[in-house]
């Protein structure tokens, strides 16, 4: 298939998804919007006002929130992307049966989606809170789009590689909801890397996504940052996961149809 083809598949394949998400839903895509805030109020509830935890950003919750926003938007459109992605092959079972398609589409279709609907989110949060007065630097949308583009590209690799061992072996997306919920607490959301002990830092830098949750926050609240030396870690983290990703996925595509 033709690149030129496959990208209008892809763009096909990417109004299908949105259409089946969010069309006929009470609150369409204002959902990818809602969802964050929601999460955003709990947890400012509890961490700032219940357990008090003191955020590098500030000491009042007016100034947690930016801090929050710039790693929690990125997170969830991770996490949701993520389960999304990995369930679509068994999802789609039957389309596979009726339409030769590249099977790539179906992982790479709810990515896209996922990741653009909450990039807006983020813009629009990001906006309302620069109006608002809040720390929210405007002049580093364009460093933090970059290393965002990247999570989405490292979130495909992942997603390539757990999306085909998940038609194998069906408790990954069991396994991946668990997984998902330790690796938010060890990442970068709540707190930066100053925070985290030396002793345990090496396990810190290990977590690939705290290079673009620390990038994107960064670069998002103006804090210093080496934009040359972290973009090259983040992009060469994306291109690995891509290149083992899409390695796997080929190697044991031809073989769906056998266990669907």
């Amino acid at each position: 298939m033709s690149a030129r083809a496959y990208l209008l598949l892809l763009r096909q394949f990417i109004a299908r998804e949105f259409r089946q998400r969010y069309l006929g839903s009470l609150t369409g895509p204002a959902w990818a919007l809602l969802q964050p805030l929601m999460l955003l109020g709990v947890y400012a509830l509890v961490f700032v006002h219940v357990l008090r935890v003191r955020l590098p950003a500030g000491d009042g919750p007016a100034d947690a929130v930016p801090f929050l926003v710039a790693a929690l938007w990125p997170w969830t459109a991770f996490a949701e992307g993520l389960n999304r992605a990995v369930a679509a092959v068994p999802e789609n079972a039957a389309l596979l049966a009726k339409v030769p398609v590249p099977r790539s589409l179906l992982v790479i279709a709810p990515l896209a989606v996922t990741f653009g609907v909450h990039g807006v989110g983020l813009c629009v949060v990001g906006l309302a809170l620069a109006l608002w007065g809040r720390p929210f630097d405007l002049g580093g949308v364009l460093p933090a789009l970059v290393a965002y583009l990247l999570l989405a590209g490292f979130t495909l690799g992942v997603a390539l590689l757990l999306a085909a061992w998940n038609v194998f072996v069906r408790d990954v997306g069991q396994i991946l909801g668990q997984a998902l919920t330790l690796l938010f607490f060890l990442s970068p959301v709540f707190f930066t890397r100053e925070m985290v002990p030396e002793a345990f830092r090496v396990a810190f830098d290990l977590n690939p996504l705290s290079i673009y949750l620390d990038l994107i926050r960064a670069a998002l609240l103006g804090t210093p940052v080496n934009l040359v030396a972290d973009l090259s870690k983040a992009a060469l983290a994306t291109v690995v996961a891509i290149a083992m990703g899409a390695f796997v996925f080929r190697r044991l595509s031809p073989y769906f149809e056998d266990y669907l």
